[in-house]
């Protein structure tokens, strides 16, 4: 663990839930696949995948972005647009970081 270099990075746990069934959010999955991807593709994402058990939805690690920017993002989600998803988001100011992931948060 180190202390320094990256104090005062934010990092954005988005824990995206499901509204309804996972039945009730499969038409849009296509959709919210590209919408991961895009923003993977930026950078803006760092990590992101479904829960176990995954009807209770998933969860993404976001970075480089403020709060009101991870929050129009995930308005923009598909699922969230289709009215079968919602954001819960906790931003979280880094204290310490495993060298390994340093490098992600400057």
């Amino acid at each position: 663990m180190t202390d320094g270099g990256n104090e005062g990075a934010v990092l954005h746990l988005m824990r995206v839930r499901y509204t309804g069934s996972e039945d009730d959010a499969a038409p849009f999955v296509a959709a919210h696949v590209e919408y991961l991807r895009h923003h993977h593709d930026e950078g803006t994402f760092v990590v992101s995948g479904q829960t176990v058990p995954s009807p209770e939805g998933g969860a993404i690690v976001a970075c480089g972005v403020d709060r009101a920017t991870v929050e129009a993002i995930a308005a923009r989600d598909p699922f969230v647009a289709a009215g079968v998803a919602e954001y819960s988001i906790t931003s979280i100011e880094v204290g310490r970081v495993h060298p390994a992931l340093a490098a992600l948060l400057t």
